[in-house]
């Protein structure tokens, strides 16, 4: 057949003269790479792509080019604000027949970082991190975002605070009546009765997001959730072995905390990123639902991450 091949999107009109917000793809599997200091990787992500249609009369956009354009991201050059901003021109300079000023891209990966055990040398394991980036290119104003989700351990103050005084009955009844204790009964006690009464703790998550400079080198993925993970103090942890156990649980009995006081730790943390926005969220094992909280200098409204 050497039919030129009918194009109904450049041939009819569309039945409704309106403009539409955006038009695009979501769910398009991609490999990419991530390149940081210290890390290089290529990464299974699904990405969403989208431009704008202001033009009433057209029909429909022209999805084939797009997905050629974002292909171009899966060709080994590793993401970069830079890049990503080109990718958005080029996708609206390919839709200049449809009028369209506006691009945008969303990209949803799985971080994987080796992350090694707190004190067995040599024994180390893999970290999946969920990482969201939004790329806008809007009347001609470049913004890039990341959101990035961190689980760590939360153990409750008050719950702690509780523990630890029926263990302090339970120390008053058993020697009360003593005037002076042997240290190796005291030993002995602890061993059998310190566990009397233990605070709840849980898995915990934050879900972070900031803005990325357009002149940045990179996104900036590790630093941010190296800052994350230091501000809460106890991330969870892959391989261990009992003595890397027993160094878990003293990082958690020392670093009580509630959900306010995560949120706030972390907000701290990211004082030089533009629009930082946190919110924690403690899967309660005390109670059947969660304790979260938000935090953000802008004060943009507290909806759920």
């Amino acid at each position: 057949m050497n039919d030129a091949l009918p194009d109904v999107s450049l041939t009819d009109t569309a039945p409704r003269l309106s403009p539409l917000e955006w038009v695009g793809m979501q769910g398009i599997d991609l490999p990419l790479t991530l390149a940081e200091p210290g890390y290089r990787r290529e990464l299974h992500a699904r990405a969403d792509v989208a431009v704008d249609l202001p033009a009433p009369q057209v029909k429909g956009i022209h999805m084939s080019r797009l997905y050629r354009l974002l292909d171009g991201l899966s060709q080994g050059e590793a993401l970069s604000p830079a890049g990503l901003h080109g990718v958005l021109q080029a996708m609206i300079a390919s839709h200049h027949d449809c009028d369209s000023r506006s691009a945008r891209l969303g990209l949803a990966l799985d971080l994987l970082v080796r992350r090694p055990a707190l004190v067995t040398q040599g024994l180390s394991g893999w970290k999946s991190y969920p990482v969201r980036l939004e790329a806008s290119l809007v009347a001609g104003v470049f913004r890039c975002r990341l959101e990035v989700r961190v689980g760590y351990s939360s153990t409750c103050p008050c719950s702690a605070a509780l523990a630890r005084q029926l263990i302090e009955h339970a120390f008053s009844e058993a020697f009360g009546q003593q005037e002076a204790v042997p240290s190796q009964d005291v030993a002995g006690w602890l061993r059998r009765h310190a566990s009397l009464a233990t605070p709840h703790s849980q898995r915990s998550e934050a879900c972070v997001s900031v803005d990325v400079a357009a002149d940045a080198p990179t996104l900036g993925l590790l630093a941010l959730i190296d800052g994350i993970e230091q501000a809460v103090g106890t991330p969870v942890q892959t391989a261990v072995k009992r003595a890397d156990e027993q160094a878990f649980a003293a990082l958690n009995g020392q670093n009580l905390m509630f959900v306010e006081d995560a949120a706030r730790r972390i907000e701290t943390a990211l004082g030089g990123y533009g629009r930082p926005r946190v919110f924690v969220r403690h899967m309660e094992s005390l109670h059947p639902h969660d304790a979260v909280a938000w935090a953000s200098p802008h004060r943009e409204g507290m909806v759920a991450a």
